[in-house]
């Protein structure tokens, strides 16, 4: 199975769609998320559309400033991490709860994971979001772990 997806989305309601198919296969068993990308990629627009099809009830925003928001009205725990203002100290202080967020039947995604120095060795799917003049975003999906595996090979289908 292919354990890499790549999909050009022209519009939001493309985006939408992509966020819904992910949150269907990954409603199961949840899984643990990686997000990469520049200021205005749409790292922040894929999970409040991710957690809308999940079924979230609260407003979902960015958690720039609080580092965590949590959302336990969907069909699963959603936790959404970000990391751009931790320094490295910072990051190192949240590893093992990070860890802690890669296990069991929930949604973990982390924004600015780059800024985690590669300390993320567990299994996880890596989102890479870019986007180009015309508002085109290109998501680029890499999992690592068997569950992970067949989620983003299940979104070629």
């Amino acid at each position: 199975m292919n354990n890499k997806y790549e999909k050009i989305c022209h519009h939001l309601e493309e985006t939408k769609e992509l966020a819904q198919k992910f949150a269907k296969l990954i409603e199961p068993k949840g899984c643990f998320v990686s997000l990469y990308g520049e200021i205005g990629a749409g790292k922040t627009a894929f999970v409040k559309l991710v957690a809308e099809a999940l079924g979230v009830k609260e407003k979902v925003t960015s958690p720039s400033f609080v580092i965590l928001n949590e959302y336990h009205t969907a069909k699963l725990p959603i936790y959404h991490f970000d990391l751009y203002r931790l320094e490295n100290e910072g990051v190192k202080t949240i590893l093992d709860e990070l860890r802690e967020y890669s296990e069991g039947h929930q949604a973990t995604f982390v924004e600015w994971a780059e800024f985690s120095q590669d300390e993320i060795p567990f299994d996880h799917i890596k989102i890479n979001v870019t986007y180009d003049e015309d508002d085109t975003r290109k998501y680029s999906f890499e999992a690592t772990g068997h569950d992970n595996i067949d989620i983003v090979g299940d979104l070629n289908k």
